[in-house]
């Protein structure tokens, strides 16, 4: 039976993609993913669908031709973290799909700060709430991707407001990138800052990194 690849492309750079990825991506005839993902693999002759409001139109062509097609979805980050991969579960069954991880910008920045995080909070802000307040105060380390609304500004400020002036924050944008940037404050220093592009933000309670 055909099998419908659900990949992992990692935090961005196709440095971090993984050498397996990469293979199954060639063996392909169809990629589908957003045109971050895509774009490494453009003048591959491949059939290439960008994902955007078109998320049923997708699920209806990938049902039609996954017998007589190779289909690869190409993901940001991991499989395994807010990713489609539950969308797609939705569809098709386990026995259709082949899912390969790939690096997380979690993991990405962990390890470029120098941080072991298997005692962290990993959460994510991003297009989504929770109550990171009662988080913070729980877990010495809390990991969360950022977006627009939910900013490294707009949390230095909720932690502000809710006496924790002097939790450390450690900021990553473009992470993998060449124009990456890692940014290393306490609340009171992030929240003077300008706005960042979209995030994955550390809150911790000391400085060791």
């Amino acid at each position: 039976m055909a099998k419908i690849y659900v990949l992992g492309m990692g935090p961005g750079s196709k440095d971090y993609i993984l050498p397996i990825t990469t293979k199954i991506i060639h063996q392909c005839d169809v990629l589908i993913g957003g045109k971050r993902n895509l774009q490494y693999f453009e003048n591959l002759e491949k059939e290439i669908l960008y994902i955007g409001s078109n998320l049923k139109e997708i699920v209806e062509y990938t049902k039609n031709n996954k017998d007589e097609k190779k289909i690869a979805f190409l993901l940001s980050g991991d499989t395994g973290f807010y990713s489609m991969l539950s969308y797609l579960k939705k569809y098709f069954s386990e026995e259709d799909l082949e899912v390969i991880p790939g690096i997380s910008a979690y993991q990405y920045l962990a390890g470029r700060i120098g941080q072991s995080w298997q005692d962290a909070y990993v959460g994510s802000l991003h297009g989504r709430n929770f109550n990171f307040i009662e988080i913070v105060k729980e877990y010495k380390k809390v990991f969360v991707l950022t977006d627009q609304k939910n900013s490294p500004r707009e949390i230095a400020r909720e932690l502000i407001q809710h006496d924790m002036k002097d939790r450390i924050m450690i900021v990553g944008e473009n992470l993998s990138y060449d124009d990456e940037k890692i940014t290393i404050g306490k609340t009171e220093d992030i929240i003077k800052m300008k706005d960042f592009s979209m995030s994955v933000v550390v809150i911790k309670d000391e400085m060791d990194v």
